[in-house]
């Protein structure tokens, strides 16, 4: 009777596949072949510090004892001249041997070519993944070492779970995300978004997923986030005024809020409510987690980048283009020339507050432009829309300028439900200023309302600036009802801070928050 003859490809050292079954029934009393190229790329990786190429050393080092005490026959290196696929065939003809691996594609290729080859992968109908959902979970944390936490709720309302008291061991967080990795291999509902080395982003259904190893990551770890609910535009209850805008005039959309909010389900929502109406939809997303219909087509990055995504964009024609998860400055200039070639864009942006969203264009785009490029804020905090801005151009003195010869264009950030406008940008000196606007848009009245300001940030100090008809004058700073400090102005009317201070730091808050307020100090 001939001995059986097994090659072993890379990933079965790599992922300790021939420990656990169907792996190790198969290998007893067989020849395990381990080609010279894998092994020499273990030993030249594990020199270097990989983890994963120690591991596989580990596994050559048990597979010895396994010789030794009899469980196989021989472990042998073999000497080939091919490399990679061609070396693995080429080593199964020469000693009619069988290749033994975990990689799906490997398998598929291996067969194409008339190799005998062995999957011991997960099987497909595998996910452990899908354990530690239930229908209120919105996200998945696991990682080596650390026991599994799972966010239930919805946006705004969710909280953090421990589903077991116990870590997580490094070989069942590395097995589920191999299960994770093959299954985007194969699965037509699955893709591979991004791969940078030791970090995956990958799309299975609706599951967004980030897998990553270590040296990236101080420990394997897999983050699953899972949307919840499909909402349309009439659940967030919006007004008709809106409504009408968003149906006949806004075409310069940004969609703001901080992470977890809910500004993606809101995208959806409106990709669908364009859609419905009639217009030809379109997404440029990385990675593609936006809940819309088969008629909305989901572009990722052409040839790795949205900027041939979007010359392709530019032929097609679409009415509106949703852009999820703008931050770079690229990303800004697409959706700018997307917009100025008469493009209708929704873009998606993480910030804190409303007018945050806005400051992200400021020094990308020339600030006469801005208002044409976005025409309409929407604030999204919680999963409901907290704040609409819009936005016109106009040229005036700004406010608390009394010199007519100051006048410039100046930029009206406005409440879109009460037409008050709430900023001005423009430009002074050098400087883009975003200036609050008190009151609503109306001039302040009376000795206690608030004073004009103009903050100033610079590297070490913080420049507070009441003009200089307040010169020398005490006043009141608070935050919201709260009182920061009193402090006297300079002989030019300004109040100037070191950013490390307490009240300095206590203003930078303030003014984060839209609650700084400067009076007039109370006499007696």
């Amino acid at each position: 009777m001939s001995e059986e003859i097994l090659v072993l490809s890379k990933d079965v050292l790599l992922r300790a596949l021939l420990r656990y079954e169907p792996g190790l029934s198969l290998i007893k009393g067989s020849v395990l072949v381990v080609p010279t190229e894998i092994l020499s790329q273990i030993e030249e990786d594990a020199s270097k510090g990989d983890r994963f190429s120690v591991g596989a050393l580990t596994e050559m080092v048990w597979l010895r004892d396994l010789e030794k005490d009899g469980y196989v026959k021989r472990v042998v290196v073999e000497e080939h001249g091919g490399r990679g696929l061609d070396a693995l065939a080429e080593l199964s003809e020469k000693l009619k041997a069988r290749v033994i691996t975990g990689d799906r594609v490997v398998t598929l290729a291996l067969r194409a070519r008339g190799v005998e080859a062995v999957y011991i992968g997960p099987e497909y109908g595998e996910f452990r993944l899908y354990n530690f959902f239930d229908q209120d979970t919105m996200s998945v944390h696991l990682k080596e070492g650390a026991p599994p936490l799972a966010k239930k709720g919805r946006p705004g309302e969710f909280r953090l779970v421990r589903l077991s008291d116990k870590p997580m061991e490094e070989f069942e967080v590395r097995t589920i995300a191999y299960e994770i990795l093959e299954r985007a291999k194969t699965d037509p509902e699955a893709f591979i978004e991004v791969k940078y080395g030791d970090a995956y982003v990958i799309q299975i259904g609706d599951l967004r997923i980030l897998v990553a190893f270590p040296p990236f990551s101080d420990g394997i770890e897999i983050t699953a986030v899972r949307p919840l609910v499909k909402v349309t535009l009439d659940d967030y209850k919006l007004s008709d005024k809106l409504k009408k805008r968003l149906r006949e005039r806004a075409e310069g959309i940004i969609i703001a809020g901080p992470p977890g909010a809910g500004k993606t389900t809101f995208a959806s929502a409106l990709a669908d409510f364009y859609k419905d109406k009639g217009r030809i939809v379109k997404t440029l997303e990385s990675p593609r987690d936006l809940q819309v219909g088969p008629e909305v087509t989901q572009y990722g990055r052409l040839a790795g980048s949205f900027e041939n995504t979007a010359d392709l964009l530019l032929l097609v024609r679409p009415d509106y283009v949703i852009f999820d998860e703008m931050r770079k400055t690229q990303d800004f200039k697409i959706f700018v020339d997307m917009r100025l070639a008469g493009i209708g864009m929704v873009g998606v942006v993480h910030c804190g507050f409303p007018i945050e969203a806005i400051q992200r264009f400021i020094g990308r785009v020339d600030l006469g432009v801005l208002p044409h490029v976005v025409d309409t804020v929407i604030f999204i905090k919680d999963g409901r829309v907290e704040k609409v801005y819009s936005l016109k151009i106009t040229v005036k003195m700004p406010a608390g300028m009394k010199d007519a010869t100051l006048a410039r264009p100046v930029v009206l950030v406005k409440d879109f439900e009460t037409d008050a406008v709430e900023y001005e940008i423009y430009t002074f000196g050098d400087e883009v200023v975003v200036m609050p606007i008190r009151g609503k848009g109306k001039a302040p009245e009376g000795p206690e309302a608030p004073i004009r300001y103009r903050l100033r940030k610079r590297k070490h100090t913080i420049i507070l600036d009441l003009g200089p008809e307040l010169a020398e004058t005490e006043v009141t700073i608070y935050s919201g009802e709260r009182e920061i400090a009193t402090l006297t102005t300079d002989s030019k009317g300004k109040i100037t801070l070191a950013r490390s201070s307490p009240v300095g730091r206590r203003i930078l808050e303030a003014a984060k928050s839209d609650t700084l307020r400067v009076v007039p100090r109370e006499e007696g």
